[in-house]
């Protein structure tokens, strides 16, 4: 059984809380949970395209969807941006003083969020291509 789906789901519904996180001021959160929305999403085309994906970095797992498909560098670019929020966005001991609120600012939640619906719009053209 495939379940690419229930990753692709679980995905669009990370995004959304993303979103709640940057309307309510949790700039760090929304940081983060775009990166996770999106690490979901990615390892859900994996699975759609047979490939299992482990790890948490976007980049490495775009790198190995490009042996695949064709990946473009702006959405390589954005992967790479994520991969910035996977841990500092959540650990006060990823910066010398202070907690993650402290460092992480609206104008980058938003930039996080658009770098996740560049990749999942992309990962959408595959997804709804017949298997």
């Amino acid at each position: 059984m495939n379940r690419w789906k229930d990753w692709y789901e679980q995905g669009k519904r990370d995004y959304q809380r993303a979103l709640l996180d940057l309307e309510h001021g949790y700039y760090e959160w929304a940081c983060f949970t775009a990166q996770q929305a999106t690490e979901k999403i990615i390892k859900g085309l994996g699975l759609k395209l047979g490939v299992t994906l482990w790890g948490h970095s976007l980049l490495e797992m775009m790198k190995i969807l490009g042996q695949n498909i064709s990946i473009d560098d702006e959405i390589v670019e954005w992967a790479t941006l994520l991969d910035l929020y996977y841990i500092p966005a959540r650990y006060p001991n990823g910066f010398a003083s202070g907690k993650p609120a402290d460092y992480f600012s609206e104008k980058q939640a938003r930039e996080a969020l658009h770098a996740a619906d560049s990749i999942i719009r992309f990962c959408e053209g595959f997804f709804s291509q017949s298997s």
